[in-house]
């Protein structure tokens, strides 16, 4: 159906030319799913718009040759381009709020491209678009017709998105990165979607990502880009069982191990940098990095004997719901109901569960950064709801927080070094600007960052970095507890599995005791020392992340380990 030779992507700089997709070919059949894996940066994406022709032709240069049934798409005037792009070939785009009209309603974005390209008339256009949200197993899709993106949830926007490129029967659907950072359910929920709406449909789908356990589940054939080449091509099953090259076996490798607990990850480097590790095995190098059971049992020993760094006793958050004339509260949302647990010095105590279940509610709740309505926060034997301001931004020192998105942690008007500065100045810390200066250079260069991105603002970074740069914010008041809020959600494997390693070394150096937020189970197993299971706002299930892992007692756990991708 698809042949694309020799595809090359350049892209006009201030330095000249820049080379983002270099002569890859591949095919693509009838009813077939091709895997397109590879780090942020390797050329995925830029490949997808270039085959949809949807790259600015002012700033970028396209070469090669892409064929749709014997149809050169790199030739076609746009008009005629246009009349494939949406009909013949359709796109599901990596980021549903930014490819959404924020102002238009859901229903209008699809009735308006089933009108254009298929004539009908707006009536049966929502009937059809109707259809289409029931078929994407949306709820209420009558009330989600009318409904604004950002009144939806971002599983529901991804729906609304698949519904979207499905509207006029495709015959190619391309996938970008449909399943990042959404909750594993959801996740399973979305591939599981595709696949039925594929065979029911007999479409052939290019499905993009950066982790390889997804691709596992939905392809039959795997593409694996690096640096804008195709470093490997295989039969899924192949490339899994006997990955041929290092960058593959890289990929596969930081990923968190499930059967063993790993005192860092292996990361890509390891593997394009060392002539020893490029013939070893996967799992030889993860038996080389394993704790072994006396190291787990010593440390668990040490953690344990010591009195509890923090003791929450039946928090509750509760919000209320007003409606009315009157705006007056008939029932609340109990966001965080009945919570008790204590975290020990030196521990990292995980929280797992899907969006919405109250971990981020509960993670500021113990700051104050939202008002508990009842309960003790107790952190070093001081109840911090009984606190008046000043007395708790003195001991907001010793506790941090790492936001989920760190791109909106930072003010973007501030460089990062008046960013790691700033609270040095507000708390006090040393007696002038010189040696504050200096001590943000020493965090730089903690979290592996230069000199020279003193100077920088937080839009010249990658996702990976401004994450490094939250951290080092969170470290420049030497705290002794840190809440890391889906610290890694968003991020590539590969750098996931850097930032882990980073998270993990710097709790060994300064003795840091973590809360470890995430939805995904498989990176909280690999962190944690003990592992909480939240759900609809209550601990559901806590213990050891092994026990948990191999041996869940509650339906719900069970369901979130079933989730995993590549299980």
């Amino acid at each position: 159906m698809l042949q694309v030779n020799n595809l090359n992507v350049k892209f006009k700089t201030q330095n000249g030319l820049f080379e983002a997709v270099k002569g890859i070919s591949f095919t693509l059949n009838k009813g077939e799913t091709i895997g397109i894996v590879g780090e942020s940066g390797s050329g995925k994406s830029v490949t997808s718009l270039a085959l949809m022709r949807l790259l600015n032709e002012e700033q970028a240069v396209l070469g090669g040759q892409v064929l749709l049934n014997g149809t050169s798409l790199c030739k076609l005037p746009e008009e005629e381009m246009r009349k494939i792009r949406g009909y013949r070939m359709a796109m599901i785009f990596q980021e549903p709020m930014t490819s959404l009209n924020p102002v238009l309603t859901c229903g209008f974005q699809i009735t308006e491209a089933i009108q254009l390209h298929l004539g009908t008339s707006k009536t049966q256009a929502k009937e059809k678009t109707i259809a289409l949200f029931k078929e994407v197993q949306l709820p209420r899709p009558e009330a989600i017709f009318d409904s604004y993106p950002h009144q939806i949830s971002g599983g529901q926007k991804q729906r609304v998105m698949i519904a979207m490129a499905l509207s006029c029967n495709p015959e190619i659907l391309i996938a970008d990165e449909p399943t990042t950072a959404l909750d594993v359910t959801v996740q399973k929920t979305i591939i599981e979607l595709l696949q039925k709406l594929k065979a029911e449909r007999n479409m052939s789908l290019i499905f993009i990502s950066h982790d390889l356990g997804v691709i596992s589940e939905i392809a039959d054939r795997v593409l694996v880009m690096y640096k804008g080449e195709v470093v490997e091509e295989a039969a899924v099953k192949t490339l899994f069982s006997n990955p041929g090259h290092p960058y593959t076996k890289g990929l596969l490798a930081c990923r968190p191990s499930p059967a063993l607990r790993l005192k860092k990850l292996p990361v890509v480097s390891d593997f394009l940098d060392s002539d020893t590790q490029k013939g070893e095995s996967i799992e030889r190098i993860r038996e080389r990095y394993a704790y072994t059971p006396k190291e787990i049992k010593e440390r668990k020993d040490k953690l344990y004997s010591q009195q509890p760094l923090l003791k929450i006793i039946g928090l509750n958050t509760w919000f209320p719901v007003r409606s009315g004339f009157f705006n007056t509260s008939k029932e609340v949302i109990k966001a965080v109901n009945s919570v008790s647990f204590d975290v020990h010095p030196g521990e990292t105590l995980g929280l797992v569960g899907e969006s919405g279940c109250g971990k981020t509610t509960l993670g500021r709740s113990i700051l104050r950064l939202i008002e508990p309505t009842s309960g003790s926060i107790n952190f070093q034997n001081t109840d911090l709801r009984r606190l008046k301001k000043n007395d708790l931004r003195e001991i907001r020192k010793d506790i941090q927080i790492i936001f989920q998105d760190p791109y909106s942690a930072l003010n973007p008007r501030l460089t990062v070094g008046d960013s790691l500065m700033e609270p040095l100045q507000v708390h006090q810390f040393y007696s002038n600007n010189t040696k504050r200066k200096k001590k943000v250079m020493e965090l730089l260069e903690r979290v592996n960052l230069l000199p020279e991105h003193f100077n920088r603002y937080p839009h010249e970074f990658s996702g990976g970095q401004r994450q490094r740069i939250v951290i080092a914010r969170a470290l420049a008041l030497q705290p002794k507890f840190i809440i890391c809020d889906e610290s890694v959600s968003a991020l590539d494997v590969s750098v996931q599995a850097q930032v882990l390693n980073l998270i993990r070394e710097l709790q060994q150096e300064f003795n840091l005791t973590y809360i470890f937020i995430s939805h995904d189970l498989a990176v909280i197993k690999h962190i944690s020392d003990r592992m909480m299971v939240m759900n609809k706002g209550e601990i559901v299930e806590t213990g050891d992340p092994d026990e948990i892992y191999y041996h869940p007692k509650e339906e719900y756990t069970k369901k979130l380990i079933a989730s995993i991708p590549g299980q």
